[in-house]
């Protein structure tokens, strides 16, 4: 009998992602799958339900959350705080969600999904290693982030990108600083330049320094020691707040010169630094703009509120939340692309095998067989012991 997959219609507020896109679905067939939709799954990514016909069987949201083996979402109720409950209580006792689960925040959630004796695979704690690379949702979406917050910067600036020489003569280019060089700040200092601008990175890691001058931005050096800035797993770490008040205090007079800044420093499962004080947003000029990626984390800018733009001495400040879903179409493709491509690892001999001896397996396990299971998770809630022993296949 063939594994049963489910694919909903997101339910948050603004999300209009969709899990999988028709594009994947063989993928999972081959693996000997069954696809199943709920009806109106893909419209708002721009995927109608006859894209789908050949390949998911189309049914209500009841029937796909009660009835298979395994559900996959975008966001899953840990990650869907206002809508996720009316999900949770259709789950039942032995099914596996797979999808981003917030686990580090949402404890309440995954400790919810362990009582009803669901298995959760959190996308976000994807380990940053080779065989993964092709299953990190995180650097997936960032991609979409740091593209967008170029867009929405230039739209609120009262200024153009590029230098342009007209007939009433020369317009000077945009000046662009990106703080962080991950992949949405990569991504935004390649999206600033390719619209004309003049770009510079800063990032507290020197090792990025090439990366940033290959995509033809100046890389900001501050007089900084920032050893230790990223753990094992490829993911940046919190630094002191004495790093962080010389740090602001050096790149006060960097954000002086600046038009546009994209703020993009975020730390899993941790508030985001404060990089850029009230009294640094107001040395910039009237009409510059703050694109805050890491609103939605508490912001990397004092003034920024999620979800708001907000004006302080003539200085914009946009806090953004859920980038990705406003290029949904895109966003999905490329998050279809790795939820199938980790569904796909999973499945062994047509069933779900969940070997916990496996470093991807075990670093994205939440919960199985009734408990949570994740080592830092269980810190979080105060459960000793770590990683609960033991192999488990499902």
């Amino acid at each position: 009998m063939a594994l049963t997959v489910g694919v909903v219609r997101e339910s948050a507020p603004g999300e209009r992602r969709v899990a999988l896109v028709p594009g994947v679905i063989a993928v999972l067939q081959k693996s000997g799958a069954e696809v199943v939709l709920e009806a109106g799954a893909g419209e708002a990514a721009g995927f109608a339900d006859s894209e789908y016909s050949e390949g998911a069987r189309v049914a209500s949201r009841a029937q796909v959350l009660q009835d298979v083996e395994v559900v996959l979402q975008v966001r899953t109720p840990g990650a869907n705080a206002i809508e996720g409950a009316a999900d949770l209580a259709q789950f039942r006792s032995g099914q596996t969600l797979i999808g981003l689960a917030e686990p580090l925040t949402a404890l309440d959630a995954a400790q919810s999904l362990a009582q009803r004796g669901v298995n959760l695979l959190a996308m976000e704690l994807m380990p940053r290693i080779t065989r993964a690379q092709s299953m990190d949702a995180l650097s997936s979406m960032a991609t979409i982030a740091g593209y967008k917050a170029v867009l929405l910067a230039a739209d609120a600036l009262p200024r153009m990108f590029p230098m342009l020489m007209t007939a009433a003569g020369t317009i000077s280019p945009a000046r662009v600083l990106v703080i962080g060089a991950g992949v949405a700040g990569l991504q935004a200092i390649a999206t600033a330049r390719r619209l004309g601008a003049v770009v510079s990175g800063y990032d507290v890691r020197t090792a990025v320094q090439e990366q940033i001058e290959s995509l033809g931005a100046r890389f900001v050096v501050l007089d900084l020691e920032a050893a230790g800035a990223e753990d094992k797993g490829g993911y940046a770490k919190a630094l002191g707040e004495d790093f962080y008040r010389r740090q602001r205090e050096l790149l006060g007079a960097v954000l002086a010169e600046q038009n546009v800044v994209i703020t993009t420093a975020a730390v899993p499962g941790r508030k985001a630094p404060v990089l850029i004080t009230r009294e640094m947003a107001a040395r910039m000029a009237p009409g510059s703009v703050i694109v805050d990626i890491a609103a939605e984390r508490g912001g990397n800018c004092e003034l920024t509120r999620a979800g708001e733009t907000v004006e302080a001495g003539g200085v914009r400040v946009l806090g953004p939340v859920n980038l990705a879903s406003q290029i949904p179409y895109h966003a999905s493709q490329m998050y279809a692309k790795n939820v199938a491509t980790f569904l796909k690892y999973l499945i062994q001999d047509g069933k779900l095998a969940l070997d916990r001896q496996d470093e991807i397996v075990a670093e994205t396990l939440v919960t199985l067989g009734g408990e949570v299971v994740h080592g830092r998770v269980r810190e979080l809630l105060g459960q000793a012991g770590g990683n609960a022993e033991g192999n488990a296949r499902s």
